[in-house]
């Protein structure tokens, strides 16, 4: 059985903002899935987002205005 790989600290703090921001999605309409897909989507420009510190708020503001 392969052994089980953990994750840095960055990457979780990545998941847990990309959480954040999908709840803000659900708040404005989404459906959760509707919501996932978009995050796995476009994970790429969010990452880019994260490590431009704006906050989940922020990013989902832009996103929707995107929209």
């Amino acid at each position: 059985m392969p052994k089980k790989q953990e994750l840095d600290e960055e990457t979780l703090a990545l998941i847990a903002w990309c959480t954040e921001v999908e709840g803000y999605f659900v708040a404005a309409g989404a459906t959760m899935n509707e919501a996932q897909d978009y995050i796995e989507e476009e994970i790429e420009w969010l990452t880019d987002l994260f490590y431009d510190g704006m906050t989940p708020e922020q990013a989902a503001k832009e996103a929707l205005s995107d929209s």
